[in-house]
């Protein structure tokens, strides 16, 4: 006899994933490097220093899929981010770190 399963409580299923990506803050030309945890077209949860500064909305860039998200911060605790996303875009011309070029 097995336990019983339990509903995901979440309107859309999050596909785990491991992928690097760049947390752009334009008007001070910041990046904060992160790791995308896991990822569906509307949200995402973000792993990044516990002690890093996020504005309510900014860019996410992931050099593997090529595009920018516009994100804005859902949920935090501790090193872990929830955001959603409203859009995406291609990586944005000022973005000048590891991200790409």
């Amino acid at each position: 006899m097995g336990l019983p399963q339990l509903a995901d409580s979440r309107a859309m299923r999050r596909n785990r994933v491991c992928k690097r990506g760049t947390i752009l803050l334009g008007a001070q030309f910041s990046e904060i490097d992160c790791i995308l945890c896991d990822f569906h077209e509307h949200g995402a949860e973000l792993k990044a220093p516990q002690d890093t500064f996020l504005p309510g909305e900014f860019l996410l860039y992931v050099p593997q899929d090529d595009k920018a998200y516009r994100c804005r911060l859902a949920w935090r605790r501790k090193d872990r981010i929830g955001v959603e996303i409203s859009g995406a875009e291609p990586k944005p011309r000022w973005q000048y770190g590891r991200a790409g070029n």
